[in-house]
Formats: structure tokens, C-alpha cells, sequence
């Protein structure tokens, strides 16, 4: 099963190099020395193993916006899953970047009326500390007044944080088939566990594919129920940061990743390979609980796992 995602944005927005970190496993510090895209460049993804993510990074010159928007107008617009749409926040040309980008809706509208779109006002970190909330609040009221009545998800990011992350895990739980049953089950098998939270990774990305917390209209990856244990809202996204960036230091050491356990004063967190495809960390506050226990879980619920995986995934070829 395919899933076609667009990729665009004006040349020089950061589109090329976040693709490269999420997936392809590059460090932020090595995205300078990529070089712009020329016209569309076509990668396909394997994620969570039969989805296929067929990603087009449009090169953002004017001479391949034009010719995306007139004579390719058929090819880049059929069936799209979901359009990524960069923003560069210190863009000087604004109004332009608007004109191709609404452009580019009525591209979808005519083609692909389905598809999802997001909106990242990227490279956040060029904004002082001081200044970034509001800014960001700014270009987001600024691109959903430009979208219309066209439904959006606008997010600010940066490679250099976790705010990359949150965005690409956003866009990826549109394409991912039950999603919301792989949530339900991870609230049962959280509570077998007494585990104050489980979350679900693709295991190449380490993008969050589903959470045991419940649905919230504030967030799409909410912080769930009242607990007695505060929980960071940016959990997810800085979890996911931290253990690509530990399995990349494995690579350099020539050193396979395969699970992490962490005993510790206030919790107990295990990560360890829940399919073949995905990763699962589960996060336990009761000091009564062992390791060894929430292991035997995670081996015990593999087997309901994958088949939950596989029928999602064939209920939508």
C-alpha cells in the first residue's frame, strides 16, 4: 500500500533537510552540505513495514513551481495522501510563497480533494526565544486565513529541536490505517501493565505512531487523563529525538540498538521491540513493579500486535 506525500515549499525553506533527518538518520549538523532539489525528487519509504510512503520533494525555484502548477499540474496533484507545505519564518517574499501556495491548494482541490494538509513555519530557531511564541502565533493566523475554508494543521519547527518531530509524527498518523485502534489497544494492554503510559514508535523513524493516552481536541498527541505524575507535553517528540540520536551514537560505534531499560528514583521506563516494525516504551511510576514484569508483558502482547498491524494495513489495499 502506497501513500503519496507532497513536499513543498519555496528553494532554501529546510524541506530537503528535514526529509533527510527523519528519514534517512542524518544529524542536523550534516543538512548544510545537501544542495537544492532539482525539479521532484521521487523516494519511497517503507514504514511500518507494508506502507509505503512515496514521497515527492518539489524543488522550490520558480521555473518548477510554474511548470508544477501548469504542465505537470495533473502528475504532482493526483493522488496525494497529504501535502507538506514549508514555510521559511524569515521568508522576505511572503506574499509570493502565499500566491504559489494557494496555488498548490486549488492543485489539490481540482486532484486530490481527500489529501491532508500541513503547514510548517520552519527554522524556528532563527527566532530569539523571546519573540518565537508569538511570531509563530502570527504566521499561523497569516496561513489559515490564506487556506480558506480548506482545513489545516500549521506547526513551527525547527531541526535543531523536537519540534520536528511533533509535525512529521502529526503527518504520519493521517496515513497510518486504525491508528485509533492501535491507541485502544495500548490502553488496555497499559492497564495490564499499571503503567502510567505506552507509546508506539516506528522502528526505523522513531516517529510516535499511537499513544495509551486518550483523545483530546487541544492536541493530537494529548497528555491525557489527570494523573498524579505530571506529564510533559513535549514527551513524545523529545523521546523520539533522544533515542534516534542514542541509536545513531550505536552506528558510530558499530553497535546494534535493541532495547533500553531505566530504572530510576521516580519511574521505570522499557524500551524494546514490540513488531517487527515498531518500538514500544512503557513508563511505570509504581516502584513495586519490575522490569522483568513489564518485558514479560511486552513479549506476551507481540503476537496481538502484529496481527493488529497486519489487519490495518490489509483493510486498506
Amino acid at each position: 500500500m502506497k501513500k503519496k506525500v507532497l513536499l513543498m515549499g519555496a528553494s532554501g525553506s529546510g524541506k530537503t533537510s528535514m526529509r533527510s533527518m527523519i528519514f534517512s538518520n542524518n544529524p542536523a549538523s550534516l543538512t548544510s552540505r545537501l544542495g537544492a532539489t532539482n525539479d521532484v525528487e521521487q523516494n519511497h519509504v517503507r514504514f511500518l513495514g507494508d506502507l509505503i510512503l512515496n514521497l515527492w520533494d518539489c524543488g522550490g525555484q520558480d521555473a518548477f513551481m510554474d511548470s508544477y502548477l501548469s504542465t505537470q499540474r495533473s502528475i504532482i496533484f493526483s493522488h496525494v495522501g497529504v501535502m507538506i507545505y514549508v514555510f521559511d519564518v524569515e521568508s522576505r517574499e511572503m506574499e509570493k510563497d502565499l500566491e504559489y501556495y494557494r496555488d498548490c491548494l486549488e492543485g489539490l482541490s481540482q486532484f486530490s480533494k481527500d489529501a491532508n494538509v500541513f503547514l510548517l513555519v520552519h527554522k524556528i530557531d532563527l527566532v530569539r526565544d523571546t519573540e518565537r511564541n508569538a511570531i509563530v502565533q502570527r504566521k499561523v493566523a497569516e496561513l489559515e486565513k490564506a487556506s480558506g475554508e480548506t482545513p489545516v494543521k500549521v506547526f513551527g519547527t525547527s531541526i535543531y529541536d523536537e519540534s520536528l518531530y511533533k509535525a512529521w509524527s502529526n503527518i504520519v498518523n493521517t496515513l497510518i490505517p486504525n491508528a485509533r485502534n492501535l491507541s485502544k489497544h495500548l490502553r488496555i494492554f497499559a492497564e495490564a501493565c499499571s503503567a502510567t503510559e505506552v507509546i508506539l514508535f516506528e522502528r526505523t523513524t522513531f516517529l510516535v505512531i499511537a499513544t495509551s493516552s486518550r483523545a483530546d481536541s487541544s492536541d493530537a498527541f494529548p497528555s491525557g487523563p489527570v494523573t498524579l505524575h505530571a506529564l510533559d507535553p513535549k514527551r513524545y517528540e523529545r523521546t523520539s529525538e533522544l533515542i534516534k540520536a542514542f541509536k545513531q551514537s550505536c552506528s558510530r560505534l558499530r553497535e546494534e540498538f535493541r532495547s533500553l531499560e531505566m530504572e530510576l528514583a521516580e519511574f521505570t521506563a522499557v524500551l524494546d521491540e514490540m513488531t517487527k516494525n515498531t518500538y514500544v516504551l512503557v513508563v511505570v511510576h509504581d516502584p513495586v513493579i519490575e522490569t522483568a514484569a513489564i518485558k514479560m508483558n511486552i513479549c506476551m502482547a507481540r503476537k496481538k500486535f502484529e496481527e493488529l498491524q497486519g489487519d490495518s494495513l490489509i483493510s486498506e489495499k
